[in-house]
């Protein structure tokens, strides 16, 4: 069951989860935001850990099941959580970014919201759209998965558990990708802004 792993310090930042389904667009919002940003220390990109081969589509930090475990029950992920087969996870490190104040950008499964909206006291969510064709196109186009893994993707459903005291915002990234990253930059920007102010 996915969980949400409490931290042990006090959480002051903002924690954004950028959720939606695969082939949104979620890793190109964030590798833009992380361009544009860099070198702001409001905002935090976390790499994710994820039990797959490296690959040209996200730079993550691979590593094996038995590794994956181990760190879990040592306690060195923030949150964690499983889909398609697969193990990943946010490090616990970046509790140290959310101490200090700061904007944490993390690119998590939808079934993590409510658990994480439960265990950190400020939470946004960004919800990335996409048309059905457009999914396909772009799963097809990065060639991670076979038809079978790609069709099992797709049939995903979209539902999501926000609970109500949790601020969401949607961004519909159909056409350039230029059009969805100035909202999602513009949002993250208003989410350490307000942050700052809390």
């Amino acid at each position: 069951m996915p969980e949400a792993q409490p931290a042990q310090a006090d959480r002051t930042g903002c924690l954004v989860l950028v959720v939606g389904p695969s082939g949104s667009g979620k890793d190109s919002l964030i590798a833009d935001a992380r361009k544009v940003l860099s070198g702001d220390p409001r905002f935090h990109f976390p790499q994710r850990v994820i039990t797959r081969e490296p690959d040209a589509t996200e730079g993550h930090e691979p590593v094996s099941e038995a590794e994956f475990e181990s760190r879990l029950k040592a306690g060195g992920f923030l949150l964690h959580w499983r889909a398609h087969g697969l193990s990943y996870a946010i490090p616990s490190e970046t509790a140290d970014y959310l101490a200090r104040g700061a904007c944490v950008i993390a690119n998590v499964s939808r079934t993590i919201i409510a658990e994480t909206c439960r265990t950190f006291p400020n939470v946004r969510v960004v919800h990335v759209t996409a048309n059905p064709e457009v999914l396909r196109g772009r799963l097809e186009s990065r060639q991670r998965e076979n038809a079978t893994d790609r069709n099992a993707r797709l049939r995903r459903a979209p539902d999501m558990d926000v609970p109500p005291e949790c601020h969401a915002d949607e961004i519909a990234n159909n056409g350039q990708l230029i059009e969805a990253a100035k909202r999602f930059n513009a949002l993250i920007s208003g989410y350490a802004e307000s942050a700052t102010r809390e």
